[in-house]
């Protein structure tokens, strides 16, 4: 074996014959083995061509020789220079006329034709530049076969790796769009980019490398963004984002292979700077003046118009307003327009000159939603309300009297004295009264001071009283006029001035066969002057009849 590695091609067909019938003798037969080792010791002529000794058939040989296969050929891909170039020859024909082929893919199967055997030499060529990205790798069989008997040689498989060179270029299969809030704090990662390299994984020439080529617009800074050279990953770094002065940023981002050093490609990523709460509604006016009737409820006191940088129609850009000082009784209401950005402020109650004749509001804005994370000043307006003075009807108090009084009070009589009073102490008015209904005509009022007395005499029992109770209506006027009017109820007493009466008028008795009459008796006054009551006849009837009351003498 050590002749195998001398100066001199020892390890030629006779040699291997020797030395493996020696070992077939000794039933240790290792001719596979002997012949690798014999292929891999071969000195050519050409040391940039790797030479292959073929396996010999077994024919001579009794014992199967063990499979094996020799190391992988490799061929950088994109190889420059003239074509065919050749790859590996056979010198196992020193004795014999061979010819040589090779079949699979690469050879006669598709992709055909990218490598070729010289059917005399057994020379193998590859006939054309190789693209690792197509076909990383080729797996074949050489075939060796003898001039004029026709013995063939055992199949040698041999397989090529075609070796990456950095030819593909990082690219992006999309273009990226985010959206980034206002208000997203330093170091917030908005999007995430990836790059994709066509050439071996987990090599240099895929190994890629992010960086920011331009942000546009560089406003306010030029590098309000970074990016992770290894994740890709774009985060936040610079302040002062503001979708009003800049609602849009495109970065253009390059992927270098190489670790950064090789081929480049590039996208574009869109950054949308979206609406956050960092602008307050903010007042057209700082105060407002405005005049309301008294005693109007539900009027509309001013309109209050808001303007806000934030994006229309949006939480952020929506008002809402608050009555903050001035109104401790509840006298007015503020509420948001449909378009958001306007308040209107209404009396919730009737307003009183007297009581107050101007009263001064504070009224704030904010927005729907709480600002985000900044220092805003809520706008404030001052709204003076000037209450204008109405004639106002004067008001009996309480607005409806109940006196009792016995129903046989004497014409002339007081019944009771009604006072209203004149809301408008301001306008220092005389208010005078008069009867404004009275059913059945038994009072008078006296004009100047309000004293009623009886007219005409009253009757418990008369068909204007229900459940003993009277009701006249008084008005109260002032110099205008205004009406006010109040409720006089009197409640009557009941005296004894109805006597008893029978309800029937007349009765038929027959003579030849008289049968006792029942006979109704009622009275109109109360219970009290009811019942029990007594019969008698009165004139000659007393000869012929009598009359009793019955057991309930009723």
């Amino acid at each position: 074996f050590e002749d195998c590695n001398s100066d001199k091609p020892l390890c030629n067909s006779e040699i291997y014959n020797i030395i493996c019938s020696l070992y077939c003798s000794l039933s240790i037969c290792e001719c596979s083995s002997i012949q690798a080792f014999c292929m891999f010791s071969q000195i050519t002529n050409d040391p940039q061509v790797s030479v292959l000794q073929s396996p010999k058939s077994g024919g001579g040989v009794r014992r199967r020789k063990r499979d094996w296969v020799i190391p992988p050929l490799s061929v950088t891909e994109n190889k420059r220079g003239t074509y065919p170039l050749k790859v590996i020859r056979s010198s196992d024909d020193k004795k014999k006329k061979l010819f040589y082929s090779i079949t699979g893919p690469g050879a006669d199967l598709p992709p055909a034709g990218r490598f070729t055997m010289d059917r005399e030499m057994g020379n193998l060529y590859v006939t054309q530049p190789l693209d690792r990205e197509e076909t990383a790798s080729y797996t074949f069989e050489a075939h060796a076969v003898a001039d004029g008997a026709g013995q063939a040689y055992d199949p040698m498989e041999i397989k090529v790796i075609v070796i990456d060179q950095n030819d593909n270029k990082p690219y992006f299969t999309v273009e990226y769009n985010a959206n980034v809030a206002e208000a997203t704090t330093i170091g917030t990662e908005v999007v995430r980019v990836e790059a994709k390299d066509d050439d071996e994984p987990n090599t240099d020439n895929s190994e890629l490398r992010y960086r920011i080529l331009n942000q546009d617009p560089p406003l306010p800074t030029d590098n309000m963004f970074e990016i992770n050279p290894i994740t890709g990953s774009i985060r936040i770094t610079g302040r002062g984002l503001d979708r009003e002065k800049y609602p849009q940023y495109t970065l253009t981002v390059q992927a270098a292979d190489m670790a950064g050093e090789g081929l480049t490609g590039q996208t574009n990523v869109i950054l949308t700077v979206t609406d956050s709460n960092d602008n307050a509604p903010v007042f057209t006016q700082s105060s407002y003046t405005a005049t309301v009737d008294e005693n109007k409820k539900d009027v509309v006191v001013v309109r209050m118009i808001v303007t806000d940088e934030d994006e229309p129609q949006t939480p952020a850009w929506n008002a809402k307003f608050k009555i903050v000082s001035g109104d401790p009784d509840g006298l007015f209401t503020v509420k948001t327009g449909t378009n958001k950005h306007e308040g209107i402020l209404s009396t919730a109650k009737e307003l009183d000159f007297g009581t107050a004749s101007k009263h001064t509001l504070l009224v704030s804005v904010e927005n729907e939603i709480p600002f985000a994370g900044v220092s805003v000043v809520t706008s404030t307006a001052t709204v003076v309300v000037n209450v204008k003075d109405v004639n106002e009807a004067p008001i009996f108090d309480p607005k409806e009297k109940l006196v009792v009084k016995p129903e046989d009070l004497a014409v002339d009589e007081v019944v009771v004295q009604y006072t209203a009073s004149d809301p408008d102490t301001a306008r220092k008015q005389t208010v005078s009264y008069k009867i404004m209904n009275d059913p059945a005509g038994w009072l008078n009022v006296d004009k100047d001071t309000a004293l009623i007395k009886v007219r005409a005499s009253m009757d418990r029992e008369a068909i204007f009283v229900t459940n003993n109770r009277y009701i006249a209506t008084i008005g109260a006027y002032d110099d205008v006029p205004a009406t006010g009017t109040g409720t006089l109820i009197i409640q009557l007493e009941d005296v004894n001035d109805n006597a008893p009466i029978i309800e029937q008028h007349k009765i038929m008795v027959c003579n030849k066969d008289p049968a006792p009459q029942l006979l109704s008796v009622t009275d109109k006054d109360g219970p009290e002057f009811g019942a029990p009551y007594s019969v008698s006849l009165q004139g000659m009837s007393k000869t012929n009849w009598t009359a009793r009351m019955n057991d309930t003498s009723m």
